[in-house]
């Protein structure tokens, strides 16, 4: 069936019907990197109502495109979006491995290690700390209220970097900001693991100096319950504060986010002399 026979019993223009195309791509790079847990046992076509139903919503910020009949402007148009889109999931995903991170390093100090669970994300075997550091990660995303501010962002982002639009995020403001974001993942799962380490370290000096004092406590067996006990503890009692310092890196990530959804328009070649 022809393109223009098809729009017209839809009721749609073919730029309509290419500008929800390319709003669907972007959306579809987007949920790539999204750490929503349990995303890769729901059933596809789950998936694709839900990306679909998200780009009806944004109808009202659909861009207004004149069709185009060739098929490599079409694919040019659609590669943009979805390096877009994984560029906006990335700035999300970074919060949640920080937590991870932070939970990985807690682990092996605290001799959870040992204990395997399923992750949600990939299916696989992993630390019972680390699935617990995502679980709690994708819950304060939706606690704190940033799923709100990437809806908003994406909305926005129809509108400042509209699909098929000639504008380039390759500038030093806004991708800069991007790949500085891996630094803040690491600044994230220290300020989360350090006071947690610091007093598991405190602990195995105290084991340490009363082996040293009494040789005969049998301090082996009685060292990996008390840390694994601690550690359960001092998570428990650290909790708002990680919500705190969640919360604040999460301002950096949407910061981010909103340089790079600010980029400028592509500067044009000048017109040739007459």
């Amino acid at each position: 069936m022809p393109a223009d026979v098809l729009s017209r019993s839809v009721g749609f223009s073919l730029g309509s019907i290419e500008a929800a195309l390319l709003v669907t791509t972007r959306l579809a790079g987007l949920f790539v990197f999204f750490p929503l847990p349990g995303a890769k046992s729901v059933a596809s076509l789950a998936k694709i109502v839900f990306a679909l139903s998200l780009t009806v919503a944004l109808y009202p910020f659909w861009p207004k495109l004149q069709a185009t009949e060739s098929p490599m402007q079409l694919a040019a148009w659609a590669l943009a979006e979805s390096a877009l889109g994984l560029a906006m999931g990335l700035t999300v995903a970074f919060l949640a491995e920080g937590v991870t991170l932070a939970m990985q390093i807690v682990a092996g100090q605290a001799g959870y290690s040992y204990a395997s669970s399923i992750d949600p994300n990939s299916e696989a075997d992993s630390g019972v700390l680390p699935v617990l550091g995502q679980l709690f990660a994708s819950l304060l995303f939706f606690a704190i209220g940033l799923d709100g501010q990437l809806i908003r962002a994406l909305a926005g982002s129809l509108e400042t970097l509209p699909p098929g639009g000639d504008w380039n995020v390759l500038g030093p403001g806004s991708a800069g900001a991007v790949l500085r974001l891996p630094a803040t993942l690491f600044s994230t799962a220290l300020r989360l693991a350090l006071p947690v380490a610091a007093l598991l370290l405190i602990l195995d000096l105290a084991l340490a100096l009363m082996g040293r004092i009494n040789a005969q406590l049998q301090l082996l067996s009685v060292a990996f319950p008390a840390k694994m006990l601690l550690t359960l503890a001092m998570l428990a009692a650290l909790a708002p504060a990680a919500a705190l310092v969640y919360q604040s890196q999460g301002a950096v990530a949407m910061s981010a986010l909103e340089r790079l959804l600010a980029a400028t328009p592509r500067a044009l070649p000048p017109a040739p002399p007459r």
